[in-house]
């Protein structure tokens, strides 16, 4: 207990502060465990329980991995995935086995570390690339496909590891070690079936039945009973916990249940892969980091070059611009997660302690330094490959060349579903528009079809200069990512400071720094859809037409103030950040016996630097809205308050003690 309580209180600091820095949170955990391992504070000396609890994360993250497959999505990726990364996987692990053979390495050895070293970090890599809007430009689908092989191929060596540290320590011939091999390979191609077709004929119709029950915890007990359980059969089998996890995975991923199974397990996969990553920085020695240093530090250069280069020609003989291809290769020039999952699996019979310290810090350190890499990756191909930059200008002079003759037309930034929609609405009124889109299926999709679409990133000036945003009547932003439409936006006005700018915003939460960013309108998804509900049922009750869009029109003029003060709950909170933000919402606050506020204003006991705003007081089950702040609050009334969720509870705290 002791242990785990020094690891949670380390770990909330080192994540807390790499957060603030916008670095990944996997950084933080191996920190925590170099720090507090048995080789450096030492405040950790036995770390086998904790490690044995650990190794459900990797269990937990596996069974993920089986739910998000998509053979459909496989498919439509094929180039990236099958092609790139298939390429990439054989040429990196063909290279890396080679060289640590010749470098003294015994062949199964040999065999770990091409696994080791094949592999990127999945989890890095996306959460950069998101930050830097890099997800949907080419060398981003390149990597994403790349990264998406690259997580099935661990499969194949979870299932050989543990048979070569059996075969290992047994001593047997070549063939020996072969022949069990294949029949591992056998044994797991028939685990596959019996779980896929089980999950199909068994799996399906249970959570059917468990769905009907309406309870969350059976909902919840009986995921951790189909991924443990999974994991169990095929230990017994011979294989590895985390292979039966991955086959539940994909048994499930085709059902209705598929994003509430996502929602129960993330936390276990969170909670217990933090512990995992931190047991593996305890397994660095940092007392014997000087003898091995220089060791560590030719193979992380040889790594991040051999990587970067194998993925730069196989880009480029895929047809690749030198630009795109190098900065995939950048993207991609670290080892990954997946890399500890199989140290952590290999026999000591296999590795030494020696090559194992030296592989290890290699990874990490690789893993430190992707950030750096993937941040300046653009920056890095435009030095190393002059024609890059100069095709960022042709494309901004491609652009420029379609819209040189357009003159009180609209700039469409973002040409998905809403984007397409607007172009269609303006087409259909005669007016012309030039839209920017930075994912290339849509845009050479748009192309085919003869629309005014053009690959770009609108975040750049020059790309919104050569769409002619000086000459445009009006500049639309419907992007997805809402940094994406803030930086647009900010852009865009440092430009033009008269152009409307309207932007469509996903959450309330967006649309005052939307505005503080420039915009003239922002359209809130949620808040449109209300009103639209809101008009068609009004109109059903027969209020006049003209009354509901006055009514309407007015809350749009507040820019939704009317609509946002709602009670957020739980489903507000987005399970798909690391810690989630709850917006501001409404809370309810009595006014009990002995309550400070009793027989005050309300004026004089609420904060004046908040931003609270008092929505209605309930006295004696008669509600007053938007009540005077003259108020006298008296014992029972029910303040219903708007505001962020710390500011409530300073405000609750202030009202009924009257200490804030």
């Amino acid at each position: 207990m002791a242990s785990l309580l020094i690891l949670l209180i380390i770990s909330v600091v080192a994540v807390v502060g790499l957060r603030r820095l916008r670095l990944p949170a996997i950084l933080g955990y191996l920190f925590v465990g170099v720090v507090a391992g048995p080789y450096s504070l030492g405040w950790i000396g036995d770390v086998k329980d904790i490690h044995l609890v650990a190794e459900f994360g990797v269990v937990f993250l596996l069974f993920m991995l089986g739910l998000e497959f998509s053979l459909p999505r496989l498919i439509a990726m094929r180039r990236a995935v099958i092609g790139m990364g298939g390429a990439q996987v054989l040429t990196t692990a063909i290279v890396t086995g080679v060289a640590a053979w010749l470098m003294g390495f015994s062949p199964a050895a040999a065999f770990i570390l091409a696994g080791v070293l094949t592999v990127s970090s999945t989890a890095i890599v996306i959460k950069q690339l998101g930050e830097q809007l890099e997800v949907n430009s080419r060398h981003g689908n390149n990597a994403v496909g790349v990264l998406l092989f690259q997580d099935l191929a661990v499969i194949p060596f979870l299932i050989i590891i543990p048979v070569l540290g059996v075969q290992a320590g047994a001593s047997n011939s070549t063939a020996q070690i072969s022949l069990h091999i294949a029949l591992t390979i056998a044994a797991g191609i028939a685990a596959a079936a019996v779980l896929f077709f089980g999950g199909r004929w068994i799996l399906r119709p249970l959570f059917r039945e468990i769905a009907r029950a309406r309870s969350a915890e059976l909902f919840t007990i009986a995921v951790l009973l189909v991924v443990l359980g999974a994991g169990w059969l095929t230990n017994q089998a011979g294989l590895s916990y985390e292979l039966g996890a991955f086959l539940a995975g994909i048994a499930l991923s085709e059902t209705q249940y598929k994003h509430q199974i996502e929602t129960d397990v993330r936390p276990f996969r969170d909670v217990l892969l933090g512990l995992f990553f931190i047991t593996i920085g305890m397994m660095l020695n940092v007392r014997e980091l000087p003898d091995v240093f220089v060791w560590v530090l030719l193979l992380l250069a040889l790594l991040v070059v051999v990587k970067t280069s194998i993925v730069f020609v196989i880009g480029r003989a895929m047809g690749e611009e030198p630009g795109v291809a190098l900065r995939t290769g950048l993207v991609l020039a670290q080892g990954g997660e997946f890399g500890f999952a199989m140290l952590a699996i290999t026999a000591p019979e296999i590795m030494t302690d020696y090559q194992r310290q030296i592989v290890l810090a290699v990874v990490i350190f690789s893993m430190v330094l992707t950030p750096i890499l993937i941040k300046f990756n653009g920056w890095i191909a435009k030095h190393i490959v002059p024609s890059y930059q100069k095709n960022r200008k042709s494309q901004a002079e491609s652009i420029s060349q379609f819209t040189n003759e357009l003159s009180g037309h609209v700039v469409i930034c973002g040409f998905g579903r809403v984007g397409q929609n607007v172009a269609r609405l303006l087409q259909s009124e005669g007016f012309e528009y030039a839209a920017i889109e930075i994912d290339p299926d849509i845009v050479q999709q748009a192309l085919q079809a003869g629309l005014p679409v053009h690959f770009g990133n609108s975040t750049h000036a020059d790309i919104l200069e050569a769409a002619g945003l000086s000459r445009a009547r009006a500049l639309v932003i419907s992007h997805l990512d809402d940094s994406a439409a803030i930086k647009t936006t900010e852009v865009a006005r440092s430009l033009s400071e008269n152009i409307p700018i309207m932007v469509r915003a996903r959450t309330d939460e967006q649309i005052d720094p939307l505005y503080e960013a420039g915009a003239t309108d922002v359209v809130a998804s949620i808040y449109e859809m209300s009103l639209v509900l809101s008009g068609n049922v009004l109109r059903a009750l027969n209020v006049p037409v003209s009354k509901i869009i006055r009514q309407i029109q007015e809350i749009r003029r507040e820019n939704y103030a009317p609509l946002r003060h709602t009670y957020a709950g739980n489903r507000a909170r987005d399970s798909n950040d690391f810690i989630p933000l709850a917006p501001r919402t409404l809370r309810n606050i009595s006014l009990v016996e002995g309550s400070y506020a009793i027989g005050r204003t309300l004026e004089s006991c609420l904060p004046t630097n908040k931003t609270i705003v008092v929505d209605a007081i309930n006295r004696s089950g008669i509600r007053g809205e938007t009540p005077q702040s003259d108020t006298l609050l008296q014992e029972g009334d029910t303040l219903t308050l708007y505001g962020a969720p710390e500011e409530l509870d300073s405000a609750e705290h202030f009202l009924l003690s009257g200490r804030g």
